[in-house]
């Protein structure tokens, strides 16, 4: 690994790690939560955290763009952004669930090279480089063997929100293949896909910083990340994640007239 992608490698997992740090104070207080235009919710913790990576990302690469979920974009002048969620999965985290991360990615002219997701409340951390494999709390992160749908365990964030999205069909269709069908929605899913403990993961409705570090992490375990067309990007509206094997099968159900 170039000494550059490592020192953004180290630079994003200790970010991740303070706003997670942040979060927790929060976390199971009985926050209250604001709604936004788009109607998701939003809350202090997720301001401070947000706010505490764009510091940190000044002091380190002040030349960088920024694109967040809190406080939009930043035009950088060096060709790299960093894009950031500062807590991916707001609704669990106001509950109280700690299926939420801290989502950090780097990319640059060619594409995401730097992606890291911290779940501060299960205290695990999964990141990944171009070329440089996946982690999980410091050992290789590995997608599941698994190549027969029938054997699958498939993650979800809303189920109604298929339906929603006009394709309750194509979904109805899918589950009725798999063995193991669970609601671990939003970053987390994908992260059971990444280190092996689920197949695939679906979300009907995504934005670039729900997606940024899932594309290294996924291709780098050796799975995939793709929008619903089987087309790898973080700028699709829809995404899902699976560990490869399962990809043409799962695209075979998704696909519809166009």
């Amino acid at each position: 690994m170039s000494a550059s992608l490592r020192s953004c490698l180290d630079f994003a997992v200790d970010a991740a790690w303070q706003a997670g740090k942040i979060t927790l104070r929060y976390f199971q207080s009985g926050i209250h939560a604001e709604w936004k235009e788009d109607l998701s919710p939003v809350t202090v913790a997720d301001r401070e955290a947000e706010a505490k990576i764009r510091d940190l990302l000044a002091k380190a690469y002040p030349d960088d763009g920024i694109v967040g979920e809190e406080f939009g974009r930043v035009e950088g002048r060096s060709g790299t952004r960093w894009i950031i969620d500062p807590i991916d999965g707001t609704k669990s985290f106001v509950q109280g669930v700690p299926l939420y991360g801290v989502l950090i990615a780097r990319e640059g002219p060619d594409g995401v090279d730097v992606g890291c997701c911290y779940m501060p409340a299960l205290d695990e951390m999964v990141w990944a480089a171009r070329g440089e494999g996946c982690w999980w709390n410091g050992r290789r992160a590995a997608v599941s063997s698994v190549a027969e749908l029938g054997q699958a365990c498939i993650c979800y964030t809303s189920w109604p929100s298929f339906a929603e999205q006009g394709r309750e069909q194509e979904w109805q269709k899918l589950v009725a293949s798999t063995r193991l069908r669970r609601g671990w929605g939003d970053c987390y899913g994908h992260i059971l896909v990444a280190t092996g403990r689920a197949e695939a993961s679906f979300d009907p409705i995504m934005n670039p910083w729900d997606c940024g570090p899932l594309l290294p992490i996924l291709q780098e375990a050796g799975g995939t990340f793709t929008d619903w067309q089987g087309v790898p990007t973080i700028y699709g509206k829809d995404a899902f994640s699976s560990n490869g094997h399962l990809f043409t099968s799962i695209m075979g159900h998704l696909d519809r007239p166009q």
